[in-house]
């Protein structure tokens, strides 16, 4: 920012005021001068005498009161001269101050003319033309007085919207801004009218009432009078015409950068914001549209993480399920949100000669990211402590020690089924932390059977100690299944859940299929019982079967 810069800047309102006075009193002077009765020379020569004390004082009272008001503003604006242009940061009375300068300004011209016509209309009222005259005299100040206002309202606001706004509101928000008061499009409109209706009608008036206690003959009246109406006629249409171009500058810039920015937005463009530059309902608009594109960008933000969240979660799941001498093992995860708190996994117990292997399934309280980061948690936890000696309970145990420390007072919890088996040996052993019981279903006998257990969820209470179950008959093309409840939980369009019994029909009329088909067949089920619903909870389900040797399948 240059000198040169910061000066024009500090002195936008009073250039643009000064304008708007210069045009008023042009206008007046034109009018009185193409009138039908001009003032008498002597009485021109009287309001010479008087322009010669009364505008110099009223001028400097004028350019005083307004650098007075503008100090806050002129402070904020040296400020960015200092910084070389750089925004200075919020200072709230100089945004005040500048968003109510206009209808100061306007207040305090029309305080000056309603001043000037009591000063002109004093002076002429001693003179020889009497009374007649000093009414004339009044009501042609009060004129200037209105055009005046009028012509500051949209000059003043031209101006700020186009040099000062920007550099104290360059993130919009003039809306927000409190003790303010606000050029609203109504106003506008109203202003605008007044500009292009009432006030050359009350001028024609002041003509047709002029013609009256004219001296002329007639015929030279109505020949002035025609050149008066074809001069004011000109001169408002000019005038109409410039203050048109003001409002619709005000007006069609910003809604042309509202239309622009939503058009990217539809396009999936977010990096645009709409320039805002007024208190108005446009200016509220463009604040929320702004407001707007900012949420969504944050949201595509979440949206990207979230995704990198799935991707890196998934490949915390097994990629494929290990096929151990004796076991046929498939397993999957099924997420209602990019994350979920469901897990799964498969350990090896033991040494690579023992043929054990651990299968885990879990559920965290709720979905989402807090769930994801609480599965990761179970899952490092789990890993960790699997490859150290001791039995189930004593893997379980250890692990809701350290989570439950991980999660105190934070009300999240996992429930956990941990079953080991021996295909070797055939036998099992489990810990039921919580979880749904896994369910060992018999295609010889056409019997289900629970794995149950006593134990609670794990992140509840460190002291906890779990309880060991185990069995060891097992048999060639038993079906053991480990889920969530987002399996038997999930419903239809009506309302209605798949239910348990669902599943275990299922079971059994495919129990002759492999592990991967089973869970192929439940997970379709599923999907085509829900339809178009979406699912509200996350779904996980591990099949292991029992084979008759290593490599040939039941």
């Amino acid at each position: 920012m240059t000198r040169m810069r910061l000066f024009l800047l500090r002195n936008q309102m009073i250039i643009g005021n000064g304008l708007a006075n210069f045009i008023g009193v042009n206008i007046t002077e034109i009018i009185s001068h193409r009138s039908v009765s001009p003032p008498p020379p002597e009485a021109m020569t009287l309001f010479g005498r008087v322009d010669s004390i009364f505008l110099p004082l009223s001028f400097s009272l004028v350019f005083v009161v307004t650098v007075v008001y503008e100090l806050p503003i002129r402070r904020f604006l040296r400020r960015c001269y200092q910084a070389g242009g750089a925004y200075p940061g919020v200072d709230k009375p100089a945004r005040q101050r500048l968003l109510n300068e206009p209808f100061f300004l306007i207040a305090v011209d029309f305080v000056v003319w309603v001043a000037a016509a009591v000063i002109y209309t004093t002076a002429i009222y001693w003179t020889p033309y009497g009374p007649s005259l000093a009414v004339g005299v009044f009501f042609r100040a009060l004129f200037v007085g209105i055009i005046t206002t009028t012509i500051a309202f949209f000059v003043l606001e031209w101006r700020l919207q186009k040099s000062l706004v920007p550099l104290l509101f360059p993130e919009g928000g003039l809306y927000a801004t409190h003790g303010t008061l606000r050029i609203r499009i109504g106003t506008r409109l109203a202003a605008l009218i007044a500009a292009a209706n009432l006030i050359p009608f009350m001028a024609f008036l002041m003509i047709i009432q002029k013609t009256f206690y004219s001296d002329y003959a007639p015929d030279q009246v109505l020949d002035q009078l025609r050149m008066t109406i074809n001069t004011n006629s000109l001169l408002f249409i000019t005038l109409g015409i410039f203050l048109t171009i003001l409002v619709s500058s005000n007006l069609t810039r910003p809604f042309g950068d509202i239309i622009q920015v939503l058009k990217n937005v539809r396009n999936g463009r977010l990096n645009r914001r709409v320039s805002v530059r007024s208190n108005d309902e446009i200016g509220y608009v463009g604040d929320v549209i702004n407001e707007m594109t900012a949420g969504l960008r944050e949201r595509e933000k979440m949206r990207q993480s979230l995704e990198l969240a799935r991707e890196v979660q998934q490949k915390l799941l097994p990629r494929g399920a290990p096929q151990p001498m004796g076991l046929d093992i498939a397993g999957k995860s099924i997420y209602c949100d990019q994350t979920g708190g469901d897990y799964f996994d498969f350990l090896e117990v033991g040494s690579p000669e023992d043929n054990k292997i651990g299968l885990v399934v879990g559920d965290v309280s709720g979905h989402g990211v807090p769930s994801a980061l609480l599965m990761a948690t179970a899952r490092a936890l789990m890993r960790q402590r699997s490859y150290l000696p001791g039995g189930p309970a004593q893997v379980i145990g250890d692990v809701n020690m350290h989570l439950s420390r991980d999660v105190e007072d934070s009300g999240q919890f996992m429930t956990l089924f941990y079953l080991v088996i021996d295909p070797v040996r055939r036998s099992l052993k489990w810990v039921r932390a919580g979880h749904e019981p896994a369910v060992l279903y018999d295609p010889q006998r056409d019997v289900f059977e629970e794995l149950r257990g006593s134990g609670m969820a794990l992140g509840v209470d460190e002291t906890w100690k779990y309880q060991e179950e185990n069995r060891r008959d097992l048999a060639n093309g038993q079906v053991i299944l480990i889920g969530t409840d987002g399996i038997w939980e999930s419903r239809n369009p009506e309302g209605r859940m798949f239910g348990k019994a669902a599943l275990l029909d299922l079971i059994r009329k495919n129990a002759a299929l492999s592990a991967e088909e089973i869970l192929r067949v439940v997970i379709d089920a599923v999907k085509n019982f829900q339809q178009d619903v979406e699912p509200e909870d996350d779904l996980t389900l591990v099949v292991a079967k029992i084979k008759t040797d290593g490599s040939q399948r039941v």
